[in-house]
């Protein structure tokens, strides 16, 4: 059974970061460059940690399957970042920030972690500001906040309407200059494939070279892992398409412990699915809920019709009606939630049915009027406040309108947007504890990839909070207290035994990959996966339904290994085969989510089981049975896993009914 210390540091929670930071051991300049630290992954929080560690003094080792760090996903963020500066002077705080994400998450995360996220954020805007992050600025010159989901204040910074690439962007200036300086060595287009574990330490990794298909051993002092989300196990989804979960799952089969893997963000705001062909779904931003009203028909004969056609009295502003006090900004998961019970009704739009509509009527008729006072028109006609009130919109949103036409060949000024919920982030990820070391020593784990800060739901801009926190001032904080328990110059041999069975190891999957020669193709099984996903384990999970998810993943998982096809060589570039990778691993983490939300017998936050909710159909938690982090311990092949649970302790906020009315 593995030991799942969280090491929360002692003391009172606004102190624990700053005396642990100080009590933490040091590494001494001159020893820091006999170091060497293997980051996987450069996205927002791996580009960051290699950034500041090489400039700290480390030797750095970046590798990313891309061609290019630019191109990670943490470039389709969209709305923002929370930081808790309260610029807008409307009574945020580091403390109020620290609650809202602890309420958003359905308390189901450490104090600790999340006090120590609020209280880095502000420092995270000063960073970006200084690397030349464009964040949008009010009138005066100050940086301008806008609000997000599960909040009553605005803490949200943004640049239009992408903020992530514009994070990325800075995040990659600092990499590049390290890279530029020889203090970061970046392979591109290398793929990790294994985990190399000696003495029970993680020493190294193994990677593909997707151009070649040869392997490589990278052995380091520690091992970071920033790999981002899991949620392409759905197939379909808001992620990048080559998004995926192998990194984390080869840890994960190699001792490290993967934690609440079943607790999947559903966010509201997405392109409705439109056809069998699609590959990926596409995010309209959080942002939007700020000015569009969601609505759906108040009759079910209602709903073919030209939604313009539809009177306001025979309109159901539901969120607002339900949700009274957050409206329209209800959290993801609650959105989502009523989104589902409006189509369920039989009060869903579009083709399928499964659509709501987001309308941004009235905020232009706003606008326009404001901006119709600020230039002098007493009495504007109404063809001039509409002219002005769409322009105040498309200098807020304009990229995610366009976006939308160029989708649906609809005009999102004219005629309200259709929405509807799909899966958009992972909360679950590999175990870590607050030096973000998972169970597994010298292994660390970044963003998305770890599943410290969220609980059992995120609340909008926090994705890239996180990211950034951890990377640029969390790990190079912690990471110390590790390398200064390993001698100097210690580093093991890519020649080690365990990095040659390591090797033959992924060597055999890939071998095992290439000999089958079905008849199928890789995303014929994926699109399966998907959809017994999605039915079983998506918005709504229920016991009979996860019981039948585990028996029709294991039929998947033996069909794939009998009848996949994966053509051409695996001594090339074959994007069949690095898809067959990915996907073989998501039909074994597939089968773990249905087994972690089957154990779970409560409902909190994205996880929602059927048989447990309040009358009002808000979820019904289980404190006393399961106020804990679920860490699943890989048993071997073909066995069940071990399911651990680190209690969590709850000594400043009370925990209490999670509600939005």
């Amino acid at each position: 059974m593995a030991t799942l210390n969280p090491n929360i540091p002692p003391g009172p929670l606004a102190d624990k970061w700053r005396s642990h930071k100080f009590n933490s051991k040091l590494v001494n300049p001159a020893n820091k460059r006999k170091y060497e630290i293997v980051i996987v992954g450069a996205g927002l929080a791996g580009a960051s940690a290699a950034a500041t560690l090489s400039e700290l003094g480390y030797r750095v080792k970046c590798i990313v399957f891309h061609d290019s760090p630019r191109r990670a996903h943490s470039i389709a963020a969209q709305g923002g970042i929370n930081a808790a500066k309260n610029y807008q002077n409307d009574g945020d705080s580091v403390y109020r920030l620290f609650y809202d994400t602890i309420k958003g998450g359905d308390y189901r995360s450490r104090e600790a972690n999340v006090h120590r996220l609020a209280e880095v954020s502000a420092s995270i805007i000063d960073q970006c500001v200084a690397q030349g992050v464009p964040f949008a600025r009010e009138y005066g010159g100050l940086l301008a906040n806008r609000s997000f989901g599960g909040a009553q204040v605005s803490r949200t910074f943004y640049a239009r309407g992408q903020t992530g690439q514009q994070l990325l962007l800075g995040a990659y200036s600092a990499l590049s200059n390290q890279v530029g300086a020889g203090a970061v060595e970046l392979v591109t287009m290398h793929e990790m494939v294994d985990l190399v574990v000696i003495d029970g330490h993680a020493k190294g990794v193994i990677t593909r070279d997707l151009v070649t298909g040869a392997l490589h051993r990278h052995a380091g002092d520690a091992v970071v892992l920033a790999t981002g989300g899991y949620g392409n196990v759905f197939n379909l989804s808001t992620y990048a398409r080559q998004s995926n979960a192998t990194a984390i799952w080869r840890a994960y089969k190699r001792g490290a412990c993967f934690a609440n893997p079943c607790y999947t963000q559903i966010h509201p705001t997405c392109i409705p699915v439109s056809g069998d062909y699609q590959s990926k779904l596409t995010l309209m931003s959080e942002s939007l809920r700020n000015d569009g009203r969601i609505w759906v028909p108040k009759k079910a004969e209602d709903c073919p019709k030209n939604p313009n056609d539809i009177p306001e009295a025979d309109r159901d502003y539901y969120l607002e009606r339900i949700y009274p006090s957050f409206g329209n900004l209800a959290p993801r998961d609650v959105s989502s939630r009523a989104a589902m019970r409006m189509c369920d009704e039989g009060r869903g739009v579009g083709e399928s049915g499964l659509g709501v509509y987001l309308d941004f009527a009235d905020a232009i008729q706003r606008y326009g009027k404001q901006a119709a006072a600020r230039a002098g028109h007493a009495h504007p006609t109404p063809a001039q406040i509409l002219e002005l009130g769409e322009a105040a919109i498309k200098e807020r949103y304009g990229n995610l309108f366009d976006i939308y036409h160029e989708i649906t060949n609809e005009n999102a000024y004219k005629r309200p947007m259709r929405i509807y919920p799909a899966v958009h982030y992972t909360m679950g990820g590999l175990w870590v504890d607050y030096n973000l070391m998972s169970n597994l020593p010298g292994l660390f784990v970044l963003g998305e990839a770890n599943f410290s800060d969220h609980g059992a739901n995120r609340l909008g801009a926090s994705a890239l909070m996180q990211g950034l926190s951890d990377g640029y001032f969390v790990l190079p904080n912690t990471i110390n207290g590790y390398l200064a328990g390993q001698k100097p110059g210690s580093r093991p041999s890519t020649d080690a035994a365990e990095f040659v069975a390591a090797e033959k190891n992924s060597a055999d999957v890939i071998a095992r990959l290439m000999a089958v020669k079905g008849k199928e193709t890789v995303h014929h099984f994926h699109k399966r996966l998907g959809l017994i996903l999605w039915k079983r384990c998506g918005m709504a999970r229920n016991r009979a339904g996860l019981e039948a998810g585990i028996k029709e993943i294991q039929a998947l998982r033996a069909e794939f290994w009998a009848n996949v096809n994966v053509p051409g060589s695996a001594q090339d570039l074959n994007q069949a085969l690095e898809r067959a990778n990915r996907v073989a691993d998501f039909l074994e983490l597939g089968e773990l989510m249905c087994r972690d939300a089957l154990a779970r017998e409560e409902s909190c936050g994205c996880h929602f089981r059927e048989e447990y909710h309040h009358p009002d159909g808000e979820c019904l938690r289980n404190d006393e049975l399961f106020n804990h982090v679920a860490a699943w311990e890989y048993q071997g092949e073909g066995k069940e896993p071990l399911r651990n649970v680190e209690p969590l302790v709850y000594e400043n906020v009370k925990m209490s009914v999670r509600s939005y009315k």
